[in-house]
């Protein structure tokens, strides 16, 4: 389901959540950026020119009238995370945040890489992750609901935007790894890697995911249907383009 203004197109989960729970995925359109950045890129971290990033960041604000300013992150593929929103200005090294109250906006940013969104079904509390493999391989989800605190069969989850299943080449390095931590069986692990032949495989972060998610226990799991390298109209892709710029995926508690 998309939602935007003539300037700005974003994406809204399709879940369970209740309705003071506010999520959105932001594409590429929209925005004043330029060159290999063209469109809405919400990254100050890749080059892009500072001014352009933060007229970006307003006219996101500005649409989705957002109650304070995100506590962009630092993201490294860890596993950290932080206590949105931080301190306004500032950034922390994490690659999730959650919130448990109303107004403290939840973001990550990537291009590839999976964005998770996830909140309880009372609507208590919201977080955002970032979920390269190799943070997934580390733990960051674990660490993300460790940090929630709550029942996993309490958990709805969203998984954004992603390079698909047909487009991540890896080496059998990254298999091997996802084997070697598997929480549970490792037949659903291997069955996310299809081999391409000189030990190369097309991976399914989204799958790992999923697998991972269910080994801990959560049930209600939505999206992971898109692909960022195959859709270059909408996103950004750094395994596609290189140099580019990145998307933004929220989440907060709306104020009442």
């Amino acid at each position: 389901m998309n939602g935007g203004d003539e300037a700005l197109t974003w994406l809204r989960p399709d879940w369970l959540a209740p309705p003071w729970v506010r999520a959105v995925a932001t594409t590429r359109l929209g925005g004043v950026s330029t060159g290999v950045y063209a469109g809405l890129n919400l990254g100050d971290h890749v080059g892009d020119d500072p001014a352009r990033v933060a007229e970006n960041r307003r006219r996101l604000r500005t649409a989705l009238d957002l109650p304070t300013e995100p506590a962009w992150l630092r993201q490294v593929h860890g596993c950290g995370v932080a206590l949105a929103p931080g301190t306004p200005g500032s950034t922390c090294e994490a690659d999730a945040a959650v919130a448990f109250g109303p107004g403290q906006v939840c973001a990550v940013l990537s291009a590839d890489c999976l964005p998770l969104l996830l909140t309880d079904r009372a609507g208590t509390r919201v977080a955002a992750i970032h979920a390269g493999w190799r943070g997934l391989a580390a733990g960051v989800i674990e660490a993300a609901l460790d940090r929630l605190d709550t029942p996993p069969g309490d958990l709805l989850v969203w998984l954004g935007p992603a390079i698909g299943p047909g487009a991540f080449e890896v080496g059998g390095e990254v298999r091997a790894c996802f084997l070697a931590g598997a929480l549970t069986g490792r037949d659903g692990v291997a069955a996310a890697f299809k081999p391409l032949g000189k030990d190369k495989w097309l991976a399914d972060l989204y799958a790992l995911a999923r697998h991972r998610l269910t080994a801990l226990g959560v049930t209600g799991i939505w999206g992971g249907n898109l692909c960022t390298y195959q859709d270059p109209a909408r996103f950004y892709s750094h395994r596609r383009d290189g140099v580019t710029g990145r998307m933004a995926t929220l989440i907060w508690l709306q104020i009442p």
